[in-house]
């Protein structure tokens, strides 16, 4: 028989559980239901330090349980459901955190739910099992954290339902999570998703073994039912692209069976799916535990997200991944914006993931890298990026104000925002479209938004800056006018760098050889270049009149010495090879 290679992961592991002690009368849950007992199974993994402060606690998704990495045994197959994520030298390093993960309240791993034994009854709780919400999960594992004496953890992760946990646990306790990673979730699920969970009730219920959820012991089982819920809902993990790339057309082998079988392998795949899950997973549990994700509204609860995020205290990150429809990226941009418009720290990235919704379980690597660098605990972290002080740093820094607020559009890997952070004292965040970037600028503790600054900077309200900074990309953008003004609604000021195109070197290239020019300022070939809005000193003033955009200053930075020559004689727009401008509001 195969082992496996335990060196590669937390080892062998076990699933424990422990109860809960409970005052008199019971667990009130939220919807007026009552438990009497309450157990609670869960694995950890890694040490927890003499502070007690290293704890990472895991919010598995819909269908998952505490095994979250490891075997069991030797010859144990099958991992921790994020066993690449946890363990030595990962991107949840057990040599650093001291990594917990419980099953939920409802679940049928080792949690009290549905199937557990009534103490009253010494029957399985089948149909008298109450009601329960996101909000009664979180306060289940918040009661048995601090059984084990956990008070506060470094982080609070989780992905899909797993994330709307950690969005519940930063509003329920904001003083427990230090740092909370929401993962491809949402606030509420869309009509679409409902619709899906939906259905897949429908046909567990209808089932005739379902008998109305008291199936234990019958030898019943709505097997049918809930291998049809977990077919529809796999569909709903899966992207198109990978779904056609998986499958498309392809037939089986062999000849359907039934009369309306068809021969297509992505038929075998959705049955295969069904009969794992049947033997997995209890029917009851998955009608619980869709009813309360399908319950959870942030927005009916609290009126809007602003509200609801309002007495957060940890640091954020949210995770959206490119190809997932069933938590569609436009939900966790929603989240992040929620936390941008009332100033809480908060990072968002978009991973370009194939998988669909599944990709935070498999697409791995980049995922990874994002939260080792957010949580600031890579094992093998980056070699030390060094700050690259360009020589209009110094000139920027001098236009801001000591202690004011700034937005850094385009801001690379953050080095301008870490040098006025650590010069002039400033608060703020970047946003960049580059992934690279983005893990280079959380490595320095920067919030960042991977966002295209060309597409929407509708999240950011009105005024929330003192000063917005567009460093020499100006040139790169689609539609240079519009953010112009879109700088001076989020701030009263901004300051712009940018190429001169009319610089006499330019001139000369382009007069005497007909080439585009190629400088230290333009270092790009016509065919691979970025800068699509080339513009001289006089088009900027020009565009700024027009548009009633005051310019406070505007220095030329020249570095050759006829550069500097034609600038100290007063011939600026032939001499500047670039351009820094304050702008501000009339």
């Amino acid at each position: 028989m195969k082992t496996v290679n335990l060196e590669q992961s937390v080892g062998l592991v076990e699933t424990r559980t422990v109860s809960i002690p409970l005052p008199p009368g019971g667990l009130k849950l939220e919807n007026g239901g009552v438990l009497p007992e309450l157990t609670v199974a869960y694995e950890s993994y890694g040490t927890l330090n003499a502070e007690r402060d290293n704890a990472v606690f895991i919010c598995h998704a819909l269908t998952g349980d505490a095994h979250v990495a490891g075997y069991h045994t030797k010859e144990d197959t099958a991992p921790g459901w994020w066993n690449d994520m946890i363990g030595p030298g990962k991107g949840l390093d057990t040599n650093l955190y001291h990594v917990i993960c419980a099953n939920i309240l409802g679940g049928c791993k080792g949690t009290t739910g549905p199937s557990s034994i009534n103490p009253e009854t010494r029957r399985a709780y089948g149909e008298d099992f109450p009601s329960i919400t996101i909000g009664d999960i979180v306060h289940v594992h918040y009661l048995f954290l601090q059984q084990l004496g956990i008070n506060r953890l470094h982080a609070v992760i989780g992905g899909s339902f797993g994330g709307m946990q950690v969005l519940e646990w930063s509003i329920r306790y904001p003083e427990v999570p230090k740092n909370c990673i929401c993962i491809a979730s949402a606030a509420s699920l869309s009509a679409q998703a409902l619709a899906f969970d939906i259905v897949g009730r429908e046909v567990i219920t209808n089932d005739p073994g379902w008998v109305g959820g008291n199936y234990y012991g019958t030898g019943q089982l709505p097997r049918n039912g809930l291998a049809a819920a977990r077919m529809l809902g796999h569909i709903t993990y899966l992207s198109p692209e990978i779904m056609t790339t998986k499958f498309g057309r392809k037939k089986k082998a062999h000849a359907a069976e039934d009369r309306f079988s068809t021969r297509f392998e992505v038929e075998s795949y959705l049955q295969y799916q069904g009969e794992k899950f049947v033997e997995r997973f209890d029917p009851n549990s998955y009608l619980h535990i869709t009813h309360a994700m399908d319950s959870y509204d942030l927005v009916e609860t609290y009126g809007e997200l602003k509200t609801a995020f309002k007495d957060v205290k940890a640091r954020f990150m949210v995770v959206a991944l490119s190809s997932d429809w069933l938590f569609p990226p436009e939900q966790s941009l929603e989240i992040a914006s929620a936390f941008v418009q009332i100033g809480k720290p908060v990072s968002y990235c978009l991973l370009k993931a194939p998988y669909g919704h599944d990709a935070f379980l498999v697409d791995i690597e980049h995922m990874s890298q994002v939260i080792c660098t957010f949580l600031g605990g890579c094992a093998t972290p980056n070699p030390a990026m060094p700050v690259v002080k360009r020589d209009d740093y110094d000139l920027i820094a001098n236009l801001i104000e000591p202690g004011s607020r700034v937005l850094d559009l385009g801001c690379g890997n953050g080095d301008l925002l870490s040098l006025l952070a650590t010069n002039r004292n400033t608060t703020g965040m970047g946003v960049d479209i580059d992934l690279h970037n983005l893990i280079a600028a959380l490595e320095k503790k920067l919030d960042i938004f991977q966002d295209d600054i060309d597409e929407d900077l509708s999240m950011i309200p009105d005024q929330s800056y003192d000063y917005v900074i567009l460093s020499q990309t100006l040139q790169v953008v689609r539609r240079p006018r519009e953010v112009l003004h879109e700088m001076l609604r989020i701030a009263r000021e901004g300051i712009v760098s940018f190429p001169n195109f009319a610089n006499w070197h330019n001139r000369i290239k382009l007069g005497v050889t007909g080439r585009m020019p190629k400088t230290e300022a333009l270092p790009f070939e016509w065919y691979n270049t970025p800068n699509i809005h080339m513009a001289t000193w006089t088009d900027f003033l020009n565009l700024c009149r027009q548009d009633n955009i005051k310019v406070k200053k505007i220095i030329p930075l020249a570095e050759s010495p006829i550069s500097r020559l034609l600038v100290r004689s007063g011939l600026r727009n032939l001499g500047a090879e670039r351009i820094l401008v304050n702008i501000a509001r009339p």
